[in-house]
């Protein structure tokens, strides 16, 4: 990692932490960006890239807690809780929610390290699957009509004849447009036109009714 492609926020009404956090991190070659609120963060025009919001639990303005929940529908960055009253129920709502880890201070440096090079790199994996998913939906809006209707009936497993029985279209011209789909979803195999269409949810359609004909 370079302080380049990546950042860690830091939200904690101490500000004696906040600069004791932005000067570890700052030791091992992290940019940080530091808020004394709930409210300052939220508000804050803030960096796009790979990110960890180290975040107290205890904030003047709302709990960290139910930050976490009402910002758990967003893209928000992988969370590492600090806190100087840590109880069990917490930490474990904490966890299930997604939190990479619940720290109770003191901590050492050592493991808020290792816990925001594990949130970094988890936001860093899920930056990549949402690009990654974003051109797939790109290629499928670039199928043509009749395209989109091949491409159901390919992944359920049909033979081209079933598939172009279907369709009420010959063989050959089923093929033809099967071709396209994998050339224009970029899938080197029929295995990964079934994963991309998982990923995009679309909808194994007519099967049945293609088994029955």
């Amino acid at each position: 990692m370079t302080m380049d492609d990546h950042i860690v926020f830091i939200v904690d009404d101490d500000a004696r932490i906040r600069e004791a956090l932005e000067e570890l991190l700052a030791s091992v070659g992290m940019r940080a960006l530091a808020f004394g609120s709930a409210g300052a963060y939220v508000g804050a025009d803030k960096p796009d890239m790979p990110a960890c919001l180290i975040l107290d639990v205890e904030l003047p303005d709302i709990n960290g807690l139910d930050l976490q929940k009402q910002i758990a529908a967003g893209d928000h960055p992988p969370i590492v809780f600090i806190t100087g009253y840590g109880d069990i129920p917490s930490s474990v709502q904490a966890i299930k929610r997604g939190a990479v880890d619940f720290l109770t201070k003191p901590f050492s440096d050592a493991d808020l390290l290792a816990a925001i090079h594990s949130a970094v790199a988890q936001d860093r994996e899920k930056r990549t699957a949402r690009a990654e998913r974003a051109l797939w939906r790109q290629r499928y809006q670039d199928l043509t009509p009749r395209e989109r209707e091949v491409l159901p009936l390919v992944i359920s497993g049909l033979l081209n004849k079933q598939a172009a029985a279907e369709l009420g279209i010959s063989e050959v011209t089923l093929q033809i447009h099967r071709r396209n789909v994998m050339r224009k979803m970029a899938a080197p195999s029929l295995a990964d036109l079934v994963r991309i269409a998982q990923q995009l949810g679309v909808p194994i359609t007519h099967a049945r009714r293609a088994e029955r004909n």
